[in-house]
């Protein structure tokens, strides 16, 4: 099987108030255990606020370390499920779920191995 990213995107902002967050993540945990009794869960994993990364790249012959996103945007990866899955298809319907209950954007990519 395939293995697929699903990668959560949420908007720049304040984090959300418990009240709303808490269905949110109940309905995660019931979608995660859903997708390892199906066997298509892998590894997931929430990311810290933005403001706590590093970006690393490379200029010329230097290496340039700044704090920060990677660049300015409306939204940031948020976290992210990686799952097996047999054919884009599949990936996509666990995707589809996984948006329903993050109420967040999900972007699909198969892993290259």
């Amino acid at each position: 099987m395939a293995q697929y990213l699903l990668s959560v995107y949420q908007p720049v902002g304040p984090a959300t108030a418990p009240e709303v967050l808490e269905p949110i993540m109940r309905d995660l945990e019931a979608l995660n255990r859903e997708m390892k009794a199906a066997g298509a869960w892998v590894f997931a994993a929430g990311l810290h606020p933005t403001d706590t990364a590093t970006v690393v790249r490379q200029e010329g012959t230097e290496l340039l370390i700044t704090d920060g996103p990677f660049a300015e945007a409306k939204e940031h990866l948020g976290g992210f499920t990686v799952i097996e899955a047999p054919d884009l298809d599949a990936a996509l319907g666990w995707a589809g779920r996984l948006a329903r209950a993050t109420t967040l954007p999900i972007e699909v990519r198969p892993i290259q191995h």
